[in-house]
């Protein structure tokens, strides 16, 4: 993709507008996830964060919003998603690098790097769901590389006592917890659209080399109500103040009560 077919791309605003991401009108469009998932993070300025699996960047440059002075790489496999993450990050100021490759063979450059942080929005749904029309979004969101992969990339990855984090369907957490046992202490904080209803989406934190037991956190509800009652979001206050305020998802803050 590149500026002279803008006709097929939307430019849209995250974060109160902090960020603006262009992004495949059809294809695969970030939303909400990137945005939690970058609030969750427990990142300082002057930390190194590995993206696998960036798309257009939305996750990257929110984390980039709400703390400055990260050092930020993407890997994206899929051409026009990282051509887009590297217009993105130049429009929005965000010293983030799009590395265009697979992550199961990532460049021996950024295999000889270890990071404070290692975050993912994996595909959510499994290799053998009928296929999406457009291929972007289809590879975006059907599990052609397998979970234990992207773990245990985003692992190696990671320098002692970094973190992992991750935003996955719910009903993927036991997989992912026997992936990760043995070798991390994790915390998981399920994302509910409503209260009373089923969480369907969950955030995985783990730390590297740490040995504290694993913490279900309460569920964060998303929307206000048991219904939606007609045009607007209806966020509940504390996720707009994710998503308007740059506010963070604090989950060890969360496991402390």
């Amino acid at each position: 993709m590149t500026e002279s077919n803008d006709a097929g791309l939307t430019h849209d605003a995250f974060l109160n507008g902090h960020v603006r991401a262009w992004q495949p009108r059809t294809g695969y469009r970030a939303a909400t996830d990137p945005v939690f998932l970058a609030a969750s993070l427990p990142a300082r300025s002057g930390q190194s964060v590995l993206e696998l699996g960036c798309g257009v960047g939305v996750a990257s440059l929110c984390l980039n919003a709400r703390v400055p002075g990260l050092s930020l790489t993407g890997v994206e496999v899929q051409a026009d998603y990282a051509a887009l993450a590297r217009r993105n990050a130049a429009e929005n100021g965000a010293a983030l690098t799009v590395v265009e490759n697979d992550l199961r063979s990532l460049p021996r450059d950024l295999r000889a790097q270890s990071y404070d942080h290692v975050i993912a929005n994996p595909p959510y749904y499994a290799s053998n769901t009928p296929a999406a029309q457009d291929a972007g979004r289809d590879r975006a969101l059907r599990e052609d590389t397998p979970l234990a992969d992207w773990l245990d990339v985003g692992f190696r990855r990671l320098r002692d006592g970094g973190w992992l984090s991750i935003i996955h369907l719910t009903e993927r957490l036991p997989d992912i917890l026997t992936l990760l046992k043995g070798r991390t202490s994790v915390m998981a904080l399920p994302l509910a659209a409503r209260a009373q209803r089923p969480a369907r989406r969950v955030i995985v934190q783990a730390r590297k080399g740490g040995r504290s037991p694993f913490v279900l956190l309460p569920p964060f509800v998303i929307h206000q109500g048991d219904h939606h009652p007609g045009d607007g979001d209806h966020f509940t206050d504390a996720v707009r103040a994710v998503m308007r305020d740059l506010g963070a998802l604090d989950l060890a803050a969360m496991a402390r009560g």
